[in-house]
């Protein structure tokens, strides 16, 4: 007897109830059409990779136990003198996340990470690319449930860009709603 495949929770309510809500809103031609998440990149920069060269190495296992993939190290393509940074010195990590991590990572960041901000009043419905991609910013990576916090000796902030397959914002927005972003009015 085969085993079930497991599916994330969000990729479910996707497929049941999200796709029939956008096709009804918009009106589509056909199924294809209907935008539906494509991938999460989260970027990680590590600003004092110039005085420590193992910052990004702690980044690095910090950001895999976020994401639950292993990040790619980042280097600097240019060498800056202002900065003291170095062509090839390592910079940060980041990583992308398809399929069914990424939905994993999507209901940890809305249900968990996201009320646990400081000061949280909503996200910013203006952060769209054009191309139907919403980008948005943490300052402190702590509030992910997967980082001890007593083990934590400096705080970073990361970047998260999700891409969907919408061709405008307002149906990216749309989409995003629907998985319940927390938008401001």
């Amino acid at each position: 007897m085969a085993e079930a495949k497991y599916e994330p929770r969000l990729k479910k309510e996707y497929v049941e109830r999200i796709r029939a809500a956008m096709q009804e809103k918009f009106s589509f031609a056909n199924e294809m059409m209907i935008p539906k998440l494509d991938k999460i990149v989260i970027n990680m920069g590590v600003g004092e990779a110039t005085a420590d060269s193992k910052k990004p190495t702690v980044a690095a296992a910090d950001l895999a136990a976020i994401a639950g993939q292993k990040p790619v190290i980042t280097r600097a393509r240019n060498s800056i003198a202002g900065f003291k940074v170095r062509e090839d010195m390592p910079i940060g990590a980041k990583v992308t996340l398809r399929g069914a991590r990424m939905y994993e990572f999507l209901d940890r960041l809305i249900n968990i990470a996201l009320p646990r901000v400081r000061d949280f009043r909503g996200l910013n419905p203006k952060s769209f690319d054009g191309r139907g991609n919403f980008a948005m910013g943490i300052k402190e990576h702590i509030v992910f449930p997967e980082i001890n916090y007593d083990k934590v000796d400096q705080m970073w902030g990361m970047d998260i860009i999700v891409c969907t397959t919408a061709t405008k914002d307002d149906e990216a927005r749309a989409l995003l709603t629907e998985f319940n972003f927390p938008f401001r009015q």
